[in-house]
């Protein structure tokens, strides 16, 4: 086993059932008692917080004030953009122009990390036809050649 793999079973082995459990727990924001529940090591992500320098500071309970120091996942909807907004996955997709629908992506999410996200919820890439999905503002449509 790969050292990183062997470092990845050993926390694994060494956590208990409840900090396992803790690290499925996920946070829409931050609440009274959430940094509390973090030091327990009863959170595994957060959604919807923003700016590096807060996010940085939620992360350093979660390094350095836990047992195992297992980091938090911060996650984020970054469907079109994140400072900097494009024109929603659907009206990109329009266009037929993967080029530039890759690039709005990518500076979204350099945008993104650069303020501490490190999980983004996009691209939606569901390709359906269902009739109550398959034309909605996160996805692309139903063309099952452009959702390649």
């Amino acid at each position: 086993m790969p050292d990183k793999n062997k470092f990845i079973q050993n926390i694994i082995d060494e956590m208990t059932l409840k900090e396992k459990i803790g690290q499925m727990v996920q946070y829409g924001r931050i609440k009274e008692n959430t940094i509390d529940k973090i030091r327990e090591g009863m959170v595994g992500s957060l959604l919807n917080c923003h700016g590096a320098d807060y996010i940085n500071s939620i992360q350093k309970v979660a390094v350095e004030e836990t047992r195992l120091g297992i980091p938090l996942l911060f996650g984020d909807d970054v469907i079109h953009g994140y400072r900097t907004i494009f024109p929603i996955p659907f009206a990109e997709s329009c266009s037929w122009d993967l080029e530039l629908m890759e690039k709005s992506a990518k500076y979204a999410a350099i945008e993104a990390r650069s303020d501490g996200i490190n999980w983004i919820f996009a691209p939606m890439v569901d390709v359906t036809r269902d009739p109550r999905w398959g034309r909605i503002a996160e996805g692309a449509g139903e063309d099952h050649y452009l959702g390649k």
